[in-house]
């Protein structure tokens, strides 16, 4: 198969050096690979900027989804509601696992290409007294919109309310102060910005409100207290952990570091966004979402009115060395172009050179 850049939101292009991690075999009872387990969360906790008195991390196997409905299955009680807040796919899907789990909830949805609004959030908190837990997805990767947690940040602390973060595609990349905005769930995943592959998803949990999940989840294997409570003994997985991808992460989150941690990376992606909607708008490729609310993570671009077809234009790309992304969305047609991973100026400078060659103009 051949060796393509991934322009997607992850499973993304990883370095050689966190590839090499996988090349040995562990044993999940060895201690040396239980203390990359206790490494690993240590490290979490600095990049959330969460000390260990307060805050935990858990991780948990399988994709992120599995991490997202570990929480949603372990952090609500049968008498809790949760408040879901959606504006794309991967909200939507977690209103999905409060059906499947059973769990009382509410939904406030908007527009794909729209914020939530703080005066809507606030109308359904006073007239709705049973909602005990705020949910939201903070980098939608439908689209490539960032979501306000800032102001449900101060929703939550205002009424009294658990607030959990979906931060699958923002954790890493994107600064995010989780014991300042108090963020009692953070969730991401291995295969996102921290640049690891796919295999596990972890937890940022404050410790007050993991304790008092206890025999709250209506899953053996998705149960995040019970998980936590024997990995914070010695770094142990209660079940078969992916050991491979445990070493490619703690691999992973050296190299952030070494980079200048997320400010540096996120500034990365920053300037590789922001060279990716120039040229491709010269080119007559407009951006779905607005520019005050467009994630450094991944961008959708409307179709051009004329002559233009995805399937061809993908596969034009691909025999060129980059794989993008068909959209999601339903009232509008559109693909993405993810710039986070080992990707890097003169990739998305690259990458745009094709397209437009692809589009038979050249832009000056």
């Amino acid at each position: 198969m051949t060796n393509y850049k991934l322009l997607t939101p992850g499973p993304l292009t990883t370095t050689n050096t966190v590839k090499e991690e996988m090349l040995s075999d562990r044993c999940t009872w060895d201690q040396d690979y239980k203390q990359i387990t206790q490494k690993i969360r240590s490290q979490l906790l600095q990049l959330a900027g969460a000390d260990n008195g307060t805050y935990t991390a858990v991780l948990m196997q399988g994709s992120g989804t599995f991490t997202v409905e570990a929480v949603m299955t372990s952090a609500l009680k049968d008498n809790e509601k949760a408040l879901i807040i959606t504006n794309g796919a991967y909200g939507e899907r977690i209103v999905k696992m409060a059906q499947y789990i059973g769990l009382k909830y509410r939904q406030y949805q908007v527009e794909y290409n729209q914020i939530p609004e703080e005066s809507e959030i606030r109308k359904i908190l006073e007239e709705d007294t049973d909602i005990s837990h705020l949910v939201m997805v903070h980098c939608e990767t439908t689209t490539g919109i960032l979501n306000p947690i800032e102001m449900l940040s101060e929703l939550s602390k205002e009424f009294h309310k658990t607030l959990i973060i979906d931060a699958m595609s923002s954790f890493g990349g994107v600064e995010i102060d989780v014991p300042g905005l108090g963020i009692d769930y953070l969730i991401s995943s291995a295969n996102k910005c921290i640049q690891g592959v796919p295999g596990f998803g972890f937890v940022i949990a404050k410790l007050e409100k993991l304790l008092a999940c206890e025999g709250n989840a209506r899953s053996l294997s998705l149960d995040l207290f019970d998980q936590w409570k024997e990995m914070d003994k010695e770094g142990k997985w209660r079940y078969t952990s992916p050991t491979h991808v445990v070493a490619a992460f703690s691999k992973a989150i050296d190299e952030l570091i070494e980079e200048g941690g997320i400010t540096a990376r996120n500034q990365r992606y920053q300037r590789n966004n922001r060279i990716l909607r120039e040229r491709l708008e010269r080119l007559g490729f407009h951006a779905y979402i607005s520019e005050e609310n467009q994630s450094p993570i991944i961008t959708s671009f409307l179709y051009p009115k004329e002559n233009f077809a995805f399937e061809d234009f993908y596969t034009f790309v691909k025999a060129r060395g980059y794989v993008i992304y068909p959209g999601k969305l339903t009232d509008a047609d559109t693909f993405r172009i993810g710039n986070i991973g080992e990707i890097y100026e003169e990739d998305i400078n690259r990458l745009c050179n094709i397209i437009e060659n692809y589009m038979g103009v050249t832009v000056k």
